[in-house]
């Protein structure tokens, strides 16, 4: 793909945002939470994203992912930083593919910080895999009017004798 000098491209301070400095266990323990807390948020985004097709008009969206995750973190920080680096540890070391299924134990301990400090449930297994309806605030996006072809030929009309067909029916089942 190549760019000419009509595309706008954004800035590097347009794209800088605080970076969630967490590793991939960190990430998987607070998963279940954390794609609760940000549905709303990232919901928007990848609408956004789907529904126009460039990344450039969605930095906004973006940002405010990034911002929820961040305020998510430092909730989980200031109130079950324990348990939930116990359970991060868990899925770091008890298994080589970070099983969820190993750590129960300490996930059952962290499920109940969340549950009785922050009054967060952890979602129940195919949660975000069902169908739900997001109520977006932006505009619907125009529709793509439908490609027309100038170039087309003519129709038949409708009185042109159709010579037999060169090889017989092409409905072989329907006899």
């Amino acid at each position: 793909m190549g760019i000419t000098k009509d595309v706008h491209l954004p800035t590097e301070a347009e794209l800088t945002v605080p970076e969630v400095k967490l590793s991939g266990p960190a990430l998987k323990a607070a998963a279940f939470h954390l794609g609760k807390y940000c549905q709303n948020v990232n919901n928007e985004f990848v609408l956004c994203r789907d529904e126009l097709g460039d990344p450039r008009a969605c930095i906004g969206e973006g940002k405010a992912v990034t911002a929820c995750a961040l305020k998510f973190l430092r909730l989980v920080k200031s109130n079950c930083a324990g348990e939930f680096t116990q359970y991060a540890n868990c899925l770091d070391k008890s298994s080589t593919d970070q099983s969820y299924s190993v750590c129960r134990k300490t996930q059952a301990v962290f499920d109940k910080c969340m549950l009785d400090k922050l009054k967060m449930e952890r979602p129940y297994y195919g949660y975000f895999a069902e169908v739900q309806i997001h109520d977006s605030k932006r505009p619907k996006p125009k529709p793509e009017p439908p490609l027309v072809f100038t170039d087309t030929p003519d129709a038949l009309p409708a009185d042109a004798k159709k010579p037999p067909a060169k090889y017989g029916s092409r409905y072989l089942f329907a006899w």
